[in-house]
């Protein structure tokens, strides 16, 4: 186990650092320049101008930037914003919003998708499994924003069962309506995947053999069929913690959580490198830490599967 655990940590520490620098490169070559942002187009005298570029690094070659950037990381520096604050202070309280709101969605997403995924496999062909087929289809096919807005009007809105907007502070309760819109298309998947599983699995040996043992359905259905059908279902769920996070950007700004998703859009507008690098870094770090919790538990739920 702890071979099998370093040795995918190792595997996973080029990924971090290739992750990095793509972005990093993809911010340096976005058009525009970061000082006029941050003067908001206003006139600015050259002193004051070469004083912000030294500061921030700008006035740097490309390489230069990026391994200052790394040197600064190994510190745990990870830079300053343009109006001043400390891109850890930033993110620090960003990050557990977003991580709320990513916990619920996965929550909703995996619990309601793997019940209905399970029902609807079992019942191939019944009324249940068609209709669970037709609107997970519906949902997936609807963009993740119009879906936002419609939740919005009609649930904050119109019946008035959930706060339209979050507030200050983002308590849980309020952020049960983003988190149902974000984690709702992955929901679907979740459900569609399950399915086929089930439905791969139910008419396997080892599922008639125990059924000729005289075991009951209850037991045959939760040990031995959903079981070995949860492996490409956590698989996905895995995965898709990282980009929960990553894509809560359209779904904080429509209901307006002051996350890492609005954060992360804010510097790309301004084109503050070190903070969408450093956002981008912990989100990577998210998704690398959850692959790896995802390979741990394939022994659990498969014992034919050996870590080594």
């Amino acid at each position: 186990m702890i071979t099998f655990t370093l040795k995918r940590f190792l595997q996973l520490i080029p990924v971090f650092f290739g992750a990095t620098l793509l972005v990093y490169f993809l911010v340096f070559a976005t058009p525009g320049d970061p000082i006029a942002a941050l003067s908001g187009g206003k006139p600015m005298s050259p002193a004051v101008e070469s004083a912000l570029r030294a500061q921030y690094n700008l006035d740097q070659p490309f390489w230069v930037q990026y391994f200052l950037y790394l040197k600064n990381l190994v510190t745990f520096d990870l830079g300053q914003t343009f109006s001043g604050q400390a891109v850890s202070d930033v993110i620090a309280r960003a990050m557990p919003v977003t991580a709320r709101l990513a916990v619920m969605a996965l929550a909703i997403e995996a619990v309601f998708g793997i019940i209905f995924g399970v029902f609807a496999g079992l019942k191939k062909g019944k009324f249940f499994d068609s209709t669970v087929l037709v609107a997970s289809l519906l949902v997936i096919a609807v963009p993740t924003f119009v879906l936002g807005f419609v939740l919005q009007f009609v649930v904050g809105v119109k019946l008035d069962w959930a706060k339209p907007t979050v507030g200050a502070g983002a308590p849980w309760g309020e952020l049960v309506l983003p988190a149902a819109v974000l984690g709702l298309v992955s929901l679907a998947y979740v459900l569609r995947l399950t399915r086929t599983s089930i439905i791969e699995n139910k008419n396997a040996d080892y599922v008639r053999t125990a059924t000729a043992k005289g075991l009951s359905r209850r037991r045959v259905v939760v040990v031995h069929i959903l079981r070995n059908s949860l492996i490409p279902v956590v698989t996905f769920l895995g995965a898709d913690l990282g980009s929960l996070m990553g894509g809560a950007i359209v779904t904080e700004g429509i209901f307006n959580v002051p996350g890492i998703g609005n954060l992360l859009y804010q510097a790309i507008l301004k084109g503050e490198s070190a903070t969408v690098v450093a956002v981008v870094s912990v989100l990577v770090l998210v998704f690398v830490i959850a692959n790896l919790v995802v390979d741990l538990l394939y022994a659990w739920l498969d014992p034919r599967i050996r870590l080594v």
